[in-house]
């Protein structure tokens, strides 16, 4: 990813340096989309409430401090989701606020929104009224359950969607294990995959535009879409009608494939074969294990699992997390850390890769972020600026897509509309 100094000045050169995007959602799923579109070169306008913002630049700690060691009030989360974007302040309440968003559309390719059903219709920015002013307009709307059935007008949080979706019953420890539980996953993975499953559906859509001249409707649901991502776990129940369990860090069908203690952290050995469970039990010290009646196939020691891996924790238990993996990757075995952060971005591959990158703030200075993982040869994608402070930009896009003066600017202001 590359880093351009001055975000505005020079037109954009990404894949989609061409297509305009009004971004009127908050919080992850859609801001998550549109920061996608944005970072491959879209001129994404984010839109968001008078004096209080996206909710997310309220949830911290922690927030970026500056170089002094202030806090201005940039919170992690807003930050990891809104690079790349321009900010507007506007009042959709208030039916000048909502001329504006109106006006907004009509010179937009692509409308991204995440509000309760039927709430945008009730200030006339609905896709059916927005299509009126732009005929062609991909308006992308994402909520809990879409936007039909019992569930439509339910409010939908990841939380509570990993959960109806099937995630949690196949995550935390193994459904034997005394006092286990499902567990959640560690981010708001239902939010996130939704924001990727809309980026793509944008696209297409962006495509049949270009081929037919049409715009079109796209109803996200977080549901749908957890459901869709439960992959072989959801497949495997409809092949054959057995509800999947938990099984933890372990396989149902391989073993040893699952995390191990070390002597200072944890890693993961996943032992697909006979040969490379031999090399495991080897480089351990305890090759006895691989002639063992019990263990020397894959079938077996998946049925004696509860007697193999004691014996397996036990061998890992007198080495150091590096000395397995320097190892096991001789032993050709495949096996990986399990980081912490701090590990993660001292990583040696993780540096080479450039995935911490900063770029310059107003208030922070320079601020640091992850860099997208798209690699694109001829359009990379580009961090042009940092992501936004409260309306940092209202005057700049009301002059430019609205051609505005001071004066209407000001009156807009101070009747609390901008």
């Amino acid at each position: 990813m590359r880093w351009v100094a001055k975000a505005w000045e020079n037109k954009p050169m990404g894949a989609l340096s061409h297509i305009r995007v009004l971004d009127l959602s908050r919080v992850l799923a859609g801001p998550w989309c549109a920061q996608n579109l944005a970072d491959l070169g879209a001129d994404v306008i984010k839109v968001e409430r008078p004096g209080a913002g996206d909710d997310t630049r309220h949830w911290g700690p922690p927030f970026a401090k500056d170089e002094k060691g202030n806090e201005p009030a940039e919170t992690a989360y807003f930050i990891c989701i809104n690079r790349n974007k321009r900010s507007i302040t506007v009042d959709i309440a208030k039916p000048e606020g909502q001329e504006l968003i109106r006006q907004l559309a009509a010179e937009s390719d692509v409308v991204i929104e995440n509000y309760k059903v039927g709430d945008l219709a009730k200030y006339g920015l609905d896709y059916e009224s927005l299509k009126k002013v732009k005929p062609d307009l991909v308006y992308c709307s994402i909520t809990g359950f879409g936007q039909t059935g019992p569930y439509a007008h339910r409010p939908g949080y990841d939380f509570i969607i990993q959960g109806m979706g099937g995630f949690m019953s196949v995550t935390g420890e193994a459904h034997d294990f005394e006092g286990a539980s499902p567990q959640k996953s560690g981010v708001a993975i239902a939010d996130i995959f939704t924001g990727m499953y809309a980026s793509t559906a944008i696209l297409a859509a962006i495509v049949h535009r270009d081929h037919t001249g049409e715009g079109q409707y796209i109803d996200m649901s977080l549901l749908d879409t957890q459901i869709a991502v439960m992959a072989n776990v959801s497949s495997a129940y409809l092949t054959s009608g057995e509800v999947p369990k938990r099984w933890g860090n372990a396989s149902p069908i391989i073993v040893p494939y699952q995390t191990f203690p070390t002597s200072d952290g944890w890693m993961i050995v996943g032992a697909g074969n006979d040969g490379q469970f031999r090399h495991f039990v080897t480089a351990g010290g305890e090759a006895h294990l691989a002639d063992n009646p019990l263990y020397v196939s894959n079938p077996l020691r998946v049925e004696h699992r509860k007697q193999l891996i004691p014996l397996l924790e036990q061998m890992t238990r007198k080495k150091t997390k590096g000395e397995w993996i320097e190892l096991l990757e001789k032993a050709k075995v495949p096996c990986g850390p399990i980081n912490d952060f701090k590990e993660v971005f001292e990583n040696e591959q993780v540096i080479h890769r450039g995935v911490q990158i900063e770029a310059p703030h107003p208030t922070v200075g320079s601020m640091k972020l992850v860099a997208s993982p798209m690699r694109l040869s001829k359009t990379p994608t580009e961090v042009r600026m940092a992501p936004p402070t409260l309306g940092q930009h209202t005057e700049e896009i009301l002059h430019e897509r609205l051609k505005l003066d001071d004066k209407t600017i000001e009156e807009l202001r101070s009747k609390g509309i901008i």
